[in-house]
């Protein structure tokens, strides 16, 4: 459990207990400088997409002062003298197009998994992931190491509940995925059109109207045209005042509020949701008060 704790914190614990000034310090005292042609991109990276305009703005300030964070990187099996990128493609590319010959890189002898699991650290750490790129993450480790969605929440620093949400975006449809990669949509609204019953169309209106998670849950969850009603015992007709607060609490949760107020005064009131995310949220505001 230290072990994954250590290797939760990225980097830093790759170089030690130590402040960030330190870090940054280690960092350049234990670098060097290899041929960038030695230097070698790792096939399983979970970043698969890199962005045009912003390699190109990359490579312009490298080209100005340089690259003054070096890149993680692992000895390359079989090619002596090379090596494999765990963490820093981003730069390595971006070094490339600003006509470097060298790059500074750390050097760490480490494991297929352990250099996964850097990857995805260093990767979320940074924001550099898409959502779907942390979810291919965190498939390759569960399906190749054994990981329990608890084990790698531990190492990356995440909630359990972040990792089951995160895993989910992969049942989405192609279409979608392609809107999610895009950024036209977010992992919020992915999770959304999963319990819709035409997914795609309602990622598309998402983009098209430019729709809130909030205002897609709403769609997703409005009673279907070909769903019939459920057999049950008559009910009387609500009070426009019982009406009125279902509607009032569904807008402030975003979620279907029904409520069965008796005449003694008892009462229920429930909330229906569709995914983890949605009851880490109601819990979260009840917990808040």
């Amino acid at each position: 459990m230290e072990e994954r704790r250590r290797l939760g914190r990225g980097l830093a614990a790759l170089l030690g207990d130590m402040a960030e000034p330190e870090i940054a310090a280690a960092e350049r005292a234990g670098s060097k400088r290899v041929p960038i042609e030695m230097v070698h991109p790792n096939p399983r990276n979970p970043r698969r997409a890199f962005d045009e305009a912003d390699l190109a703005d990359l490579a312009k300030s490298i080209r100005e002062k340089g690259v003054v964070q070096p890149i993680l990187v692992r000895p390359a099996r079989g090619m002596a003298g090379h090596f494999e990128i765990i963490a820093g493609e981003r730069r390595w590319r971006a070094s490339q197009r600003a006509g470097q010959h060298e790059i500074p890189v750390i050097v760490q002898d480490v494991s297929d998994k352990e250099a996964l699991e850097l990857a995805i650290i260093e990767n979320v750490q940074r924001t550099d992931l898409n959502p779907l790129e942390e979810a291919f993450g965190y498939e390759q480790l569960i399906a190749e190491f054994g990981y329990t969605q608890q084990d790698l929440g531990e190492i990356i620093g995440k909630s359990r509940s972040h990792v089951a949400n995160t895993l989910r975006l992969l049942k989405v449809s192609e279409p979608v995925k392609a809107h999610l990669r895009s950024g036209r949509i977010t992992a919020g609204h992915a999770r959304a059109v999963l319990a819709a019953a035409d997914p795609e169309g309602l990622a598309s209106k998402i983009v098209d109207e430019g729709l809130s998670v909030r205002q897609a849950e709403a769609l997703a969850q409005a009673p279907r045209p070909n769903d019939a009603p459920k057999p049950g015992r008559p009910r009387k007709d609500k009070d426009a005042d019982t009406l009125a607060l279902e509607k009032t609490l569904s807008d402030a949760l975003g979620l279907a509020v029904v409520i069965d107020h008796k005449a003694d005064g008892s009462g229920e009131v429930k909330v229906r949701y569709r995914s983890l995310e949605q009851l880490d949220e109601v819990c979260q505001r009840l917990q808040r008060g």
